[in-house]
């Protein structure tokens, strides 16, 4: 047995234990070491995983666990956004009494489970790794117990969470009974061998789909997304809001691709549908929106259809620009929660659209960064979000399904008015309060960092996609 390829999850899953294990002798200066050490963490775990980067397809562990160039793309990208979020959750959590050593461990935990998806070849790995990740967010979004709106926010995910993940398993026990292993590459195989309009088949299939766009938040799935992003402390929405889209990916990839790929006409079908509805719902509901984080919750739905998109074509390229998309978005996101966090203090949330009035008069800095990052979610050039958007159209384009990319443009180009409104807000409007906001620490030249990277890496943006289809090509 090599344990090696394993280390990265032993030395995140071990952190996080001794982290909870810290409050019990060193209450008294605790938190600021959790932190710390959580930061540490994913820093020596990023290292831990780029010295081990594996260009070849290696399954270990009695076929359960897959070392491959896909999974380990997929972990540096989730430690790096996860370092994001941890560094703006600090000032957030302590304004508000929250800044506890739960929040990392639960983080560190979640992403431990994230890893372990993105190299699940085996059904009980994969649903392990699920369900670690969902029971450390389901904590997350709770942990501002004195609050009414976050306890009903954790207890409408926790019940959806339930419901997905029991369609998950009733899909995977009929792949079990129709192929006799859990392992996904026999999954695949035997699938091969069966006629693909078998109706119990199908039936699979579609639970399996179903419980993927739960988790993803996908139309008609979506439900959960915006209670849980305005209820859940900001901190937790920016976590809750990023990474896992990344994983989310990489569980779509491993059970559609990885074991279903054979069936590519029946979940292609599918995901058109909900595509199209994710792109179409999410961005013209966020219009009538309000609140940010509400906004933001409808704009993560029209993302999934976009990610949705390079899935359905069923091509490399269109596997690649999906993953590309995902990875884009998580850092563009967790800007644009860290912008929220900024802003916030405590007493107040500035989780409101009029909270961003004038903040070009305020802080020049600010209003700039975020129009970076409106720019880059409405994809528009010059930013990485315009490339992003571009990959996935064209992996549509060059299958034939150009009616699919049209439709997205255009529910695209509508829904680039509520990022505009932002930006409207900031430069045309009068501020409501003319104090500047003001954080300590790292968090401004974090955040400065996490919205340079957004056009600073336009040069090397070929680079990441080659990066992106090495790493799907290497892992199918």
């Amino acid at each position: 047995m090599n344990y090696w390829p394993l280390l990265p999850e032993i030395l995140v899953a071990t952190m996080a234990s001794i982290i909870l294990l810290i409050d019990l002798y060193r209450p008294e200066n605790a938190k600021p070491l959790a932190y710390v050490l959580s930061l540490a963490t994913l820093v020596l775990a990023f290292v831990v995983t780029l010295m081990g980067f594996s260009n070849e397809k290696n399954v270990l562990f009695g076929g359960m666990y897959a070392d491959d160039a896909l999974a380990d793309t997929v972990k540096l990208a989730l430690y790096a956004v996860t370092f994001f979020v941890f560094v703006y959750s600090r000032t957030y959590g302590e304004a508000r009494a929250i800044f506890k050593n739960e929040y990392y461990v639960l983080g560190l935990f979640a992403l431990t489970g994230m890893m372990i998806m993105s190299s699940a070849k085996h059904f009980l790995t994969l649903y392990l790794g699920l369900e670690l990740l969902a029971l450390c967010l389901y904590a997350m979004v709770a942990f501002y117990r004195d609050s009414r709106v976050a306890t009903e926010a954790a207890m409408k995910y926790f019940i959806l969470g339930a419901l997905a993940s029991g369609m998950l398993l009733y899909g995977m026990s009929i792949l079990y009974g129709l192929t006799g292993s859990l392992f996904l590459d026999d999954v695949r195989t035997t699938v091969a061998t069966l006629d693909a309009n078998n109706i119990v088949l199908v039936f699979a299939l579609v639970f399996i789909v179903v419980a993927l766009a739960f988790k993803l938040g996908a139309v008609p799935f979506h439900m959960w997304i915006p209670d849980v992003y305005e209820g859940a402390p900001t901190s937790t929405t920016a976590f809750l809001g990023t990474a896992p889209k990344i994983a989310g990916f990489a569980l779509m990839f491993r059970l559609l691709i990885g074991g279903l790929e054979d069936m590519h006409s029946a979940w292609q079908d599918m995901l058109i549908i909900m595509a199209l509805l994710s792109i179409g719902i999410g961005n013209i509901v966020a219009i009538a929106q309000t609140s940010i984080k509400r906004m933001l919750a409808y704009s993560t739905i029209s993302h999934m259809g976009f990610l949705l998109l390079g899935l359905l074509s069923g091509t490399q390229e269109g596997y690649a620009a999906s993953l590309f998309y995902a990875i884009v978005y998580a850092f563009t996101g967790s800007a644009a929660f860290g912008m929220v966090m900024f802003l916030s203090k405590r007493g107040f949330e500035s989780d409101q659209l009029n909270d961003f009035k004038g903040l070009n008069q305020r802080s020049p800095l600010l209003a700039l960064m975020m129009l970076i990052v409106m720019f880059s979610m409405a994809g528009v050039p010059p930013t990485i979000g315009f490339f992003a958007k571009l990959t996935v159209i064209q992996a549509v384009v060059n299958v034939q399904l150009v009616w699919v990319a049209v439709v997205a443009v255009l529910f695209a180009v509508i829904g680039a008015f509520y990022y505009l409104r932002v930006i409207k807000l900031m430069y045309f409007d009068a501020p409501e309060n003319a104090e500047e906001p003001e954080q300590t620490g790292i968090f401004r030249p974090t955040l400065i960092i996490n919205c340079v990277l957004l056009i600073a890496l336009i040069p090397w943006v070929q680079s990441l996609l080659s990066i992106c289809a090495s790493a799907i090509r290497d892992s199918i």
